[in-house]
C-alpha cells in the first residue's frame, strides 16, 4: 500500500541519526507510551462524539504510535511493521476459523464467543505454560485502566464459576463495601491507607456490576463527566448573567443553581435522581 510505505519512511526519517528530528530521536518505548495511551483515548472520545472528521484524525494519530515502536524494535533489531500487521494478521486468521477455515462453524454470536474464548485460552496456555499451571487471569495487562481491568479480571473469573448469578448479588457486595468504607469513615477517618483500601473494594464491585449489566464503565463514566461538566458550566454561566459568581454565593444558591441547571437540561421536565 502506497500511502503505508511512505507513513514508514516519513518515520524512519524523523529517527535518522544524522538529519532526524531531536525531539523523535530522544524518545523511547517508556516515553511513547504515555502518547499511545492518549491516543487510544482520543479515538474513544471521537466516537462518543460521533464526530467521522475527528476520528479519522484520530485514528491517524494512533497509527503513527504504531509506526514509532515498530520503528524504534527495528532500530534495536527486534520486528519491524510488518512483522506487526503480519502477527495481527495470523492471530485474527487463528481466532474467527468459523471465517477462514470452517465457514458456517459458528451459528451465531454466542457461540462465536465461546470459540473465540476457547481459542484465546489455547493461546495463553502456549504462552504461559513453561510458568507452572496457567491461572484463569493470565495476561490481564497491569497497564489497563483500573476500571476496565477489574472488569476483564472478574470476567476472567467467571468463567470459571467464580461468580454471582445476577446483578442482585453485586449490588448487595455493593452495599456491603459502602457499609465497611463509613466504618472505617466513622471510626479511623485518619488512615488514609485503610480508605483507599475500601474505596478500591467499593470501585472493584462497581466494575463487577457493570459487567453484569453488559455496561462499558470507562464509557459510562465518561458520559457522567460530559454531563457533570455541561451542568456545571451551564450553572456558572446562569450566575454570570446574573452577575454573580460561582465563589461568591452560599450553599443554597449553589444548589439552586445546579438543580436550575439539570432542570434546564432536561427541558424543564420533573426532576429525577442523578
Amino acid at each position: 500500500m502506497k500511502v503505508l510505505d511512505e507513513l514508514l519512511q516519513v518515520m524512519a526519517r524523523l529517527r535518522d541519526p544524522e538529519t532526524g528530528c531531536p525531539w523523535d530521536l530522544q524518545q523511547s518505548f517508556e516515553t511513547i507510551a504515555p502518547y499511545t495511551i492518549e491516543e487510544a483515548y482520543e479515538v474513544a472520545d471521537a466516537i462518543q462524539r460521533e464526530n467521522l472528521t475527528d476520528l479519522r484524525d484520530e485514528l491517524g494519530d494512533l497509527l503513527f504510535q504504531v509506526v514509532f515502536h515498530a520503528r524504534m524494535a527495528e532500530e534495536a533489531g527486534q520486528f519491524d511493521f510488518a512483522d506487526v500487521a503480519a502477527g495481527i494478521r495470523d492471530k485474527i486468521v487463528r481466532r474467527h476459523p468459523h471465517v477462514f477455515r470452517d465457514p458456517g462453524q459458528a451459528h451465531d454470536a454466542e457461540s462465536q464467543t465461546v470459540s473465540w474464548e476457547a481459542i484465546k485460552a489455547e493461546e495463553r496456555a502456549r504462552k504461559y505454560g513453561d510458568q507452572g499451571p496457567v491461572s484463569a487471569l493470565a495476561g490481564v495487562s497491569l497497564a489497563l485502566p483500573g476500571l476496565l481491568r477489574a472488569v476483564k479480571l472478574t470476567r476472567r473469573a467467571a468463567r470459571v464459576g467464580f461468580d454471582w448469578q445476577d446483578a442482585s448479588g453485586v449490588l448487595d457486595k455493593i452495599r456491603e463495601e459502602l457499609a465497611e468504607l463509613e466504618e472505617v469513615l466513622h471510626q479511623t477517618p485518619s488512615d488514609g491507607e485503610l480508605l483507599e483500601e475500601e474505596l478500591g473494594d467499593l470501585l472493584f464491585a462497581a466494575a463487577n456490576l457493570s459487567r453484569h449489566l453488559q455496561v462499558d464503565p470507562e464509557s459510562a463514566l465518561r458520559r457522567a463527566n460530559a454531563k457533570f461538566e455541561r451542568r456545571f458550566r451551564h450553572m456558572e454561566q446562569a450566575l454570570a448573567e446574573r452577575g454573580q459568581r460561582l465563589d461568591e454565593v452560599d450553599a443554597d444558591a449553589r444548589e439552586a443553581a445546579w438543580e436550575a441547571a439539570k432542570r434546564d437540561e432536561r427541558g424543564g421536565t420533573e426532576e429525577r435522581s442523578g
